[in-house]
Parts: structure tokens; C-alpha cells; sequence
């Protein structure tokens, strides 16, 4: 008979040569991230919630995944691309709106008046964003963010802004979905935009895209339906607005969560606040050669009470610069 030291150790090794396969899986898996503390919190919050025997375990159907958007799943800088957006549609529709050439904000886009624009704040920014996004159907919306999207460029990389996106992040979501989760979008950009361009890029179907939304309406013209956009907001999805929405589309408490501002700091809180194994990460702009260096004091995608969350209740905050080989998929083909 084996003495009791000698069964401990078989023991351990049958233990480490089961655990092995799936170290080594995930290493395929987030290949854009190197061997710190963030991946190895990501992966043993994934084998313990789907090892079936496992004390934290969590039924697929229970395992639900929201990402914020911007500066989480691509980047954010210079300015929101969703603005840049908005900005491009001013231009485009001048000819239809003689009266922008002498009303503000749209006299600065015009213009190329940074100042003037920046200084009409936020009651600025809606008009401009009610002006180029509401008034008209969703299809027509979805036309005109397809055509953007097709031929801007990003002003610091000149490349496509879908291909400003996190490859990192890219990995994990697969990685999750490949262990049982399903992946959601949780955006303070507006969910029509993001439903453009989120399934093709990220993987997450339109019905799984929740962002902040306008008032709608059917309409019937004479046997031609449509859903009009009005230019009144239906629900401001940032901050606290999150777990509300969270709670109205999906109904079920997230287990895992992932921000990168202030403005995520809700969704994070309701995330980790349930019953058993909670995971929540920020992704921390640390890399200003790669991409950008922000936190505290930006204006853009501002990381400072949520920062200090982090620090109080040990969620992984990943550092850009420090922990992901590569940022945007287009540097794994750079030599």
C-alpha cells in the first residue's frame, strides 16, 4: 500500500496534469496576452466557474458576459468615434441645412472651429447628434453609419475605425463564448451605431448590443412601414443607467464584466454585488506609444472613482502597456 505521503503526491501530479491541458488551451486562446496577472485571473475565473464539480461552478445558461464599448472593446481617443461620426454627417447634410452656416455648433464643425465647438458643451453636442441621428428611419440610420464606417479613417492610424479594436479583447471574447458564456455589449454609445458593425467584428449578434437608445415610433405610409427615430432619448445607458438596462434586456445578473471608465463603475458594482465567483476588468490606457495614456484627468473615457474601486475590492485592472503583446489587429501583420 502507497504511505500517505506517496498518495499526496500522485495525488498533486494527476492534479497538475489535468489542470496543464487547460493552461495551455488558454495560452492558444489569448495569445495577445502575456503571462501577468490579468490573463491568470481571467482564466481561473473561467476553469472554476465551468469545471462541473467545482464549488464556484455556474450553469451556461447562467454564464452572461457584458463589455462596455468604447475604450474597452477599440479604442476612444481623440474622441468618442461616434462623435467623429456625427461630426462627418454635419458636413455630408450642409447642403441640405443652409441655415448651419450661420447657427451654432454647426457653424464650428463647419468651420473646423474647435474652440466655438468645445465651448457649446454638451447642449452642443445634442443638437448636433439630434441633427445627424434622429428625424429619420433606423434603416436609414444603419445606411448612413454603414457608409461611414466603410471609408473613414481613424486621423491618428489613417485605418478603418473597425479596425481600431482591441485584439486582446477580441481573444477573450472567444475564449469565453468557447467556455459557455454569452457576450454582450453594455454601451453608452448609441445601440443602432454599434449594431452596424458589432456582429462582424466582435462576434455579438444585434439582439446582444445594449446602448443608449432614442424614442421610436412605427410608421405607416401608405403600406411602407418604418421605425422613426425621435429626437428625444429614451434611456442615457452610462453610469447607473447600465444595470438598469442590464436588468430590463437581459434579466439575469451578469458574472462577469468588463469597463475601462468611470462610467462603468455601476455595471461593475451590480456585477460583483451577486451570490458566488464574480469577475470585474478594466481596461487601463497605460501604452501612449501603442495607443493612448489616460486616466484620471481625461476628458475622453475619464478613469478615476472606478480606479479607485478597482484598488478597494481587488478587481483586475489590466495594464495595457505592460500585459497585451499586441493592441489592434493590424500589428500582428507588422514586422
Amino acid at each position: 500500500m502507497l504511505g500517505l505521503n506517496t498518495q499526496t503526491s500522485w495525488r498533486g501530479l494527476v492534479a497538475l496534469l489535468l489542470v496543464l491541458p487547460m493552461l495551455a488551451q488558454a495560452a492558444d486562446e489569448l495569445p495577445s496576452w502575456n503571462d501577468g496577472p490579468s490573463r491568470q485571473a481571467i482564466v481561473e475565473f473561467v476553469q472554476a466557474v465551468t469545471s462541473e464539480g467545482s464549488k464556484d461552478y455556474v450553469p451556461v445558461a447562467e454564464r452572461i458576459a457584458v463589455f462596455d464599448n468604447d475604450g474597452t472593446l477599440w479604442s476612444e481617443q481623440p474622441m468618442y468615434f461616434q462623435l467623429l461620426f456625427a461630426l462627418s454627417e454635419v458636413k455630408r447634410l450642409a447642403p441640405q441645412h443652409p441655415e448651419w452656416k450661420t447657427e451654432q455648433p454647426f457653424k464650428a464643425v463647419l468651420e473646423n472651429d474647435q474652440k466655438t465647438l468645445a465651448a457649446s458643451g454638451m447642449e452642443g453636442l445634442m443638437k448636433i447628434v439630434g441633427a445627424t441621428h434622429t428625424g429619420i428611419s433606423t434603416a436609414t440610420f444603419k445606411e448612413n453609419a454603414e457608409r461611414w464606417l466603410a471609408s473613414a479613417k481613424h486621423p491618428k492610424s489613417t485605418k478603418p475605425f473597425t479596425e481600431m479594436v482591441f485584439q486582446p479583447m477580441l481573444e477573450l471574447l472567444d475564449y469565453l463564448r468557447a467556455n459557455g458564456f454569452k457576450t454582450y455589449i453594455v454601451s453608452g454609445g448609441e445601440v443602432e451605431f454599434m449594431r452596424v458593425f458589432a456582429e462582424e467584428v466582435y462576434g455579438i449578434p444585434p439582439e446582444q448590443v445594449i446602448g443608449t437608445t432614442f424614442v421610436t415610433k412605427f410608421q405607416d405610409q401608405d403600406g411602407k412601414y418604418s421605425i422613426l427615430r425621435e429626437p428625444k432619448l429614451a434611456l442615457n445607458d452610462d453610469g447607473p443607467g447600465k444595470p438598469v438596462s442590464i436588468q430590463s434586456v437581459i434579466g439575469r445578473r451578469p458574472i462577469f464584466a468588463f469597463g475601462n471608465s468611470d462610467g462603468d463603475l455601476q455595471m461593475l458594482q451590480w456585477t460583483t454585488a451577486g451570490e458566488g465567483k464574480r469577475f470585474a476588468g478594466i481596461v487601463h490606457h497605460t501604452d501612449a506609444k501603442r495607443e493612448w495614456a489616460y486616466d484620471r484627468d481625461s476628458k475622453i473615457g475619464r478613469l478615476d472613482k472606478a480606479l479607485d474601486a478597482a484598488k478597494a475590492q481587488d478587481w483586475t485592472v489590466v495594464d495595457m502597456a505592460g500585459e497585451w503583446k499586441n493592441i489592434h489587429p493590424f500589428e500582428l501583420n507588422q514586422p
